[in-house]
């Protein structure tokens, strides 16, 4: 069995805000595997253990570009090591015309991107002498580029969340509510079709197990299953969340797309590093560490010198 360390316990700590003790409990029964101790403490704990959901780590930038009247757009997220380095207009210039360049070159992917014309170079040249002048490192991560089969609309929430939706019919106004609602909301499918059946498998799995440990008849786990499965789809699939400015507070998007005459063909959500790791070290320890270093060189080149 995998050895639990304090370290695997800090971070299940981090990603799911349960006790200590529960963590180490949850390693230990999952063998040391995180993500399905995440599902055990999920299990026992309830919603207290989903908190990594809304805990984005990496650092970075989400920008978006949209072209002939709305028919062309590309949506682009490049990380940084530090917020600091995401608010320099220079990172943010980079970010930008990465998401032009996506729309105007239509490259396969991130190594076609970086080596797309930009400046007097590329685009990877362009990064590698901003990581020289800054001194710190930062790298494309992904990037969408959509045709739209009616317009596309965007919206960026504090450079961090960005969203890209094609609407066919309705008004501008409809274009901008709804790509405000599905960064608010968050949904990761437009509809329970494009849901991974991994993803109903474990909330059934969850909720099965929850009642079980509650004592619910074996006979009822089904239900309750199929029931939980439900519920997280009305969550987690576009047309079936409640509407965030829904008047009456429960106006689904189906229904407000109905109203309107329009509907949504597709959409991208882009939330900076999500599913990415922070770099954890202490700044104070590191700056220490940088000090020790260049002291052990400063004697060692004295001793050779001697």
């Amino acid at each position: 069995m995998a050895a639990i360390t304090a370290s695997m316990v800090a971070e299940l700590r981090a990603k799911t805000d349960a006790p200590m003790m529960e963590c180490k409990r949850a390693l230990t029964e999952a063998e040391g595997h995180m993500g399905k101790a995440e599902e055990i403490l999920r299990i026992k704990l309830g919603s207290k253990a989903t908190k990594a959901a809304a805990r984005i780590t990496a650092e970075g930038l989400v920008a978006v570009s949209i072209v002939d009247d709305g028919r062309k757009g590309a949506i682009v997220e490049v990380n940084c090591e530090t917020d600091f380095v995401a608010r320099n207009d220079e990172f943010k210039a980079l970010v930008k015309r990465c998401a032009d360049l996506v729309v105007d070159g239509n490259p396969a992917d991130v190594a076609a991107l970086s080596a797309l014309p930009l400046g007097n170079g590329t685009v990877e040249s362009a990064r590698a002498a901003l990581i020289g002048k800054i001194g710190e490192n930062m790298s494309i991560r992904r990037f969408s580029r959509l045709e739209a089969k009616g317009r596309l609309s965007s919206y960026i929430h504090g450079g961090r969340i960005g969203v890209l939706v094609d609407v066919i019919g309705g008004d501008e106004q409809l274009g901008k509510d709804l790509a405000m609602h599905i960064a608010a909301s968050k949904p990761r499918a437009l509809t329970a079709e494009g849901v991974a059946a991994e993803l109903l498998e474990t909330e059934r799995r969850i909720a099965t197990e929850k009642a079980r440990a509650d004592g619910r008849p074996e006979d009822m786990l089904a239900k309750i299953a199929d029931g939980a499965a439900q519920k997280f789809l009305k969550e987690v699939t576009l047309l079936a969340q409640v509407f965030v400015r829904a008047e009456d507070g429960r106006q689904t998007i189906e229904q407000l797309l109905g109203a309107r005459g329009a509907s949504v063909a597709g959409f991208v959500l882009y939330v900076v590093g999500e599913g990415l790791e922070k770099r954890a070290n202490d700044f104070a320890a590191e700056v220490a560490a940088q000090a020790a270093t260049a002291k052990k060189t400063e004697e060692s080149e004295k001793t050779g010198k001697d």
